[in-house]
């Protein structure tokens, strides 16, 4: 799975650096990447890049964010450094996970 690139607006940086480790072709790998970059155009539009890392190419970057478990998201930047581990499929558990929303809110998200 390659990088995915977002334009970021005019002569400004991207904002948010996510990193999502997956291990091979999995359906597991799909869907979180599938969940993640539509929780990202409805929240980040513009400022985020997601860099996919597969472990069974690249083991050793597991060690650099101290992955012990896959899917993994990894946020770079924004410091600071936030982990999330699965499929992203609840996307209330990542937005609070990635600080996008604050705990305890109650409102629905679809993707």
């Amino acid at each position: 799975m390659p990088r995915k690139k977002t334009p970021a607006p005019r002569g400004k940086a991207k904002e948010w650096i996510l990193r999502l480790y997956i291990a091979g072709h999995s359906a597991r790998a799909a869907a979180a990447l599938q969940n993640l970059q539509a929780i990202c155009e409805q929240h980040l539009s513009g400022r985020y890049e997601i860099e996919v890392v597969d472990l069974l190419k690249h083991p050793q970057l597991a060690r650099g964010d101290q992955i012990v478990a896959v899917p993994t998201l990894v946020r770079r930047l924004p410091q600071p450094i936030k982990r999330i581990i699965g499929d992203l499929s609840n996307a209330e558990r990542v937005l609070v996970g990635l600080d996008l929303r604050p705990r305890g809110r109650s409102a629905r998200v679809a993707i």
